[in-house]
């Protein structure tokens, strides 16, 4: 637990010792500010139109304004975290650290879990980041705390699983921009995997939207926490993670 904790917290210093972290939370929180700001502008208009009209209340919040902003959020997420990812092991073996690292007295899954739980480090700070503006809802509004709940802990089921998936296209290559694109066109496929199955069968269609990464996260943004969601998220993380452990193994031979 040491080692793992010790790596974990290198993985993490690491990513804030260069503008790396910087750059990724600040695009995200950019650009879920602006949503934030765009489903906000919608949500107030609706009120209005409703009080308007004689309806005596305002919109809920968390169907018209919430739930659009974490659904736009899990698809930013798509495109920010190859960036987190990239380096993990890429940037080990293209300086050679990665000899050293492996002939250290620490497991596989040491090294596994701690750059896993440092990449979620710097994931859970982007996270902390914008809950900053869902905290604004809760000083000039009164929206249900569950569902945003719900929505983030989706978010950060999903993320698991992109870093893991990220950390074992890493442990394939020396450069980082190679990582970086492979692991964009894979979660790229997870996405859209869903759209193949709407011209296919009934079967078919079932099948692909089960393997879309995204479709799952549908229930945590309207505020609903599904078993077979979350062990769908931790089966993925785990087989993500069990197939960076191959890898890292085959490097330790070959080395």
């Amino acid at each position: 637990m040491r080692n793992m904790l010790a790596i974990a917290d290198k993985e993490l210093r690491s990513y804030f010792a260069s503008p790396m972290a910087y750059i990724v939370i600040g695009l995200f929180s950019l650009l879920f500010g602006w949503f934030f700001y765009m489903y906000l502008m919608v949500f107030v208009r609706q009120s209005e139109q409703m009080m308007a009209m004689g309806g005596g209340a305002a919109a809920n919040v968390n169907q018209s304004m919430i739930r659009g902003v974490l659904q736009n959020a899990a698809v930013v997420i798509l495109f920010v975290m190859p960036m987190i990812t990239m380096r993990t092991y890429s940037e080990e073996k293209r300086s050679g650290t990665i000899e050293l690292l492996l002939t250290s007295p620490v497991t596989d899954w040491q090294i596994i879990l701690g750059k896993f739980f440092g990449a979620i480090g710097l994931y859970v700070a982007m996270l902390f980041v914008t809950a900053l503006y869902m905290a604004i809802l809760f000083v000039y509004g009164h929206p249900e705390w569950r569902p945003i709940a719900a929505g983030y802990l989706g978010l950060l089921l999903m993320g698991g699983c992109f870093i893991s998936a990220g950390l074992f296209i890493s442990s394939l290559t020396k450069n980082q921009i190679v990582a970086g694109t492979i692991t964009f066109a894979v979660f790229l496929m997870l996405w859209v995997i869903s759209w193949i199955g709407e011209s296919s069968g009934p079967i078919t269609r079932e099948v692909v939207s089960y393997l879309s990464i995204t479709e799952h996260f549908e229930d945590f943004a309207r505020g609903i926490v599904d078993t077979k969601h979350v062990i769908y998220y931790l089966s993925f993380i785990t087989f993500g993670l069990f197939l960076t452990a191959k890898s890292v193994d085959s490097e330790r031979w070959r080395g």
